[in-house]
């Protein structure tokens, strides 16, 4: 029991060693970023009390690291000289794409994940190059993380993508620059339709992109999977000086919750082999409840903003999707068919 005992107190010894050492890293790394910072502030910045902090500093400077100390208004810890550390061989879109990962939504990878991710995002951050820090910054300002569901639930799965890569990527480029695209798009239940936009930012939620521009029409949200084709032009955009992405996104996801407090409420048999694609399309948009198999089919509950809007969604599945209720989605589907029949039921003449 004794030697138990013993062992478990130098575990947490050599615990607490480790957790020092990673937070007067954190402090060398804050200061190198911001040059100059109060004992008040490093400590609300690490978690940590004052009197840890100005322990570690006084620790950090017997150690030989050049901190120092300005008394007065104005005053603080910062390090002396070109003292600094340095991370090389990043570009752009991996420094990028390291901030994205560990930003917003990072607290959807699960319970005490976000929080070390922060830590080693500061310490990145703090080491990057002064250029190369502030272009990641930059680009990074233009995309947002959001691990919500529309609708308000949290559960079911997370629906994959179906986005091109090569859209992606164009978009993302142009997002970053500042340009307007020229791109094909093909609105549900509609042909494609060639568009003009101003690209402002790009949201990713739930694992589906959507990206935010505005048109002649003013702004609006066009799902990436749905745009066939997409290039940039050399026309800057025209973008409102205001625009911030985070409150622009919200703005659209309130308009989304509010048509659904009255939704139309879709009761159907999916075929079993169409359940994945609804849940990655249908269901990253609205709330999909699935009930129990029978046979070959699952039945489902979705809810819409409206019974058009239900069945322009639904008629793409053609038979796999046989709607129970209610009554005015049967008859949309019913038009949308007849419309169908009359266009192409009779023989086209000629070559």
């Amino acid at each position: 029991m004794r030697h138990q005992t013993g062992h478990l107190a130098a575990s947490f010894a050599d615990y607490r060693r480790t957790v020092r050492a990673d937070r007067m890293v954190a402090v060398v790394l804050l200061l190198q970023a911001r040059g100059r910072m109060t004992v008040p502030e490093l400590a609300a910045q690490l978690e940590s009390s004052e009197r840890t902090i100005r322990r570690d500093l006084e620790s950090l400077s017997m150690a030989g690291v050049p901190v120092y100390s300005l008394r007065g208004r104005g005053g603080g810890w910062q390090l002396l000289g070109g003292h600094r550390i340095d991370l090389t061989g990043l570009t752009v879109d991996e420094a990028q794409s390291l901030l994205l990962a560990t930003g917003p939504g990072a607290e959807a990878l699960g319970p005490g994940i976000g929080r070390w991710l922060a830590a080693a995002r500061r310490k990145v951050v703090a080491a990057l190059p002064d250029a190369l820090r502030l272009q990641a910054e930059a680009a990074t300002a233009t995309i947002l993380v959001d691990p919500s569901r529309w609708g308000g639930s949290d559960g079911g799965r997370l629906p994959r993508g179906s986005e091109d890569g090569h859209v992606l990527d164009t978009l993302r480029a142009a997002v970053t620059a500042g340009r307007q695209v020229d791109g094909d798009y093909e609105p549900p239940g509609r042909p494609v339709e060639a568009r003009r936009l101003h690209p402002h930012g790009l949201v990713c939620k739930r694992g589906v992109w959507y990206l935010l521009a505005t048109s002649p029409s003013g702004l609006r949200t066009y799902r990436v999977s749905r745009m066939r084709s997409v290039s940039v032009t050399d026309d800057p955009v025209d973008r409102p000086a205001d625009f911030d992405l985070a409150r622009a996104w919200a703005e659209v996801q309130r308009d989304v919750a509010g048509r659904v407090l009255s939704p139309t409420v879709v009761h159907a048999d999916v075929a079993l082999v169409a359940m994945r694609r609804l849940r990655a399309t249908i269901g990253s948009w609205w709330p999909v409840e699935e009930g129990a198999a029978s046979g070959d089919s699952v039945s489902v509950t979705i809810r819409f903003a409206s019974a058009a809007s239900a069945a322009a969604e639904l008629a793409g599945f053609g038979p796999l999707v046989t709607v129970r209720a209610p009554e005015d989605v049967r008859a949309e589907l019913a038009a949308m068919g007849a419309g169908l029949v009359a266009s192409y039921g009779a023989p086209v003449a000629g070559p």
